[in-house]
């Protein structure tokens, strides 16, 4: 999956299925400070996740992924 269709499938699930605003979303967004995202979203965004990519979010994995582009880094690296 090229890097930009994917970039577009989790900008697209952070605003249809999470609601954040669009202006929010930008490479170095926090996800918790800047666009809002809290602990029963992750929940959400592990289902989510799981349906549009194909695999199962690890909590430990996701340590120190705060940013918008930390987020989409690490669904590429497992996605391939």
């Amino acid at each position: 999956m090229e890097r930009t269709e994917l970039e577009a499938k989790v900008r697209n699930f952070l605003i249809e299925d999470l609601e954040v605003e669009e202006e929010k979303i930008f490479p170095d967004a926090k996800l918790k400070e800047d666009m809002g995202i809290d602990s029963l979203d992750f929940v959400d965004i592990v289902v989510i996740v799981e349906r549009n990519f194909g695999f199962v979010i690890k909590p430990e994995e996701m340590a120190g992924v705060d940013t918008y582009s930390k987020f989409c880094d690490y669904i590429a690296t497992k996605v391939g």
